[in-house]
């Protein structure tokens, strides 16, 4: 249910975070506006953000009149005074302290009523991104995960300076577009989420790197033995259900030998200094030439699509 205190929603950015929200937000009713540096990015962030709902209505959550109707709901600007009634503000773009502060400057200058506003951040902590602002207390990262129109969990992190009403706030708009926001005692990089994922990262490149595996049986062992529990139930549950003695037995033999690297790793950093970056490049671990990328955004999406539960306006 929609919240009587948010009339107005700002994006800013149009990358895939960006303009997933902005979908999310849409097909939740509220009035939404995506901000975008020019017009190449203008015409992207719409583009991705019809594709996600080409997306829902070819696996038929929405309808082709929903998707219509939603629509309505978004406005995409270049200027930020067009924003300056939006009551919660998002800010999506690139994870570099500087443009995220530019921002911010031009938010306060420009945009007079916000309640609160929102990074998207994967990694940076709270009291770093609030140094950009002079209303500190209104800042909060709120993590999303892609794809983030359908992932449930959004991270929310206060900062030092936030004020408990804000991160209600934002805890209660997230709970308003049916996502299951998880509320963080305090700020570590990564979050919870981005920890665990890199921690499983780098055991996954250790492994290739000490020719142990390749990186298709990698994927193939993760994908094919304890990933899918975990979607339905906790690790921590796991570990209790399978008895701490055993557990203990475990680790105890098995952490010595685990990698502890504190830095990229070479097979990735090789990689990334040679410009191969992945799938945007064509090549990365993987050679991504001949792969079907509609079809691997699909796979994706679809372990999510169960969750799907946009309250969808009528009008």
């Amino acid at each position: 249910m929609k919240l009587d205190s948010v009339n107005h929603v700002a994006v800013i950015g149009t990358g895939m975070i960006g303009a997933g929200m902005a979908a999310l937000f849409t097909g939740n009713g509220y009035r939404t506006s995506m901000y975008a540096v020019n017009d190449a990015e203008a015409a992207a962030g719409l583009e991705r953000y019809e594709q996600y709902y080409a997306d829902l209505v070819e696996k038929k959550l929405l309808t082709d009149e929903q998707a219509r109707i939603c629509r309505r709901y978004l406005f995409i600007t270049q200027n930020y005074p067009d924003l300056a009634d939006a009551d919660f503000i998002l800010e999506c773009v690139f994870e570099k302290l500087d443009v995220k502060y530019s921002v911010y400057k031009e938010i306060e200058t420009h945009c007079g009523q916000f309640k609160a506003i929102a990074s998207t951040t994967s990694a940076i902590s709270a009291d770093d991104l609030c140094k950009g602002l002079a209303a500190k207390e209104k800042l909060v990262v709120a993590h999303p995960y892609n794809p983030p129109h359908l992932v449930p969990c959004v991270e929310i992190v206060p900062g030092g300076e936030t004020d408990g009403a804000v991160l209600k706030l934002v805890e209660d708009f997230f709970v308003s577009l049916g996502r299951d926001p998880v509320v963080m005692k305090k700020s570590v990089p990564g979050f919870i989420a981005n920890r665990l994922q890199h921690a499983l990262f780098r055991e996954c490149v250790y492994m290739v790197e000490q020719g142990i595996a390749d990186p298709e049986a990698v994927d193939k062992a993760l994908k094919s033995s304890f990933a899918p529990r975990y979607t339905s139930i906790g690790i921590f549950e796991h570990f209790d259900y399978a008895g701490l003695d055993m557990i203990c037995g475990i680790e105890d033999y098995l952490f010595p030998s685990l990698c502890n690297a504190d830095r990229t790793q070479d097979l990735i950093r090789e990689r990334y200094e040679a410009g191969d970056l992945g799938c945007k490049t064509g090549k990365g671990v993987y050679d991504w030439s001949g792969i079907d990328i509609d079809d691997f955004r699909r796979r994706s999406s679809e372990p999510y699509l169960r969750f799907f539960n946009w309250s969808v306006p009528v009008s």
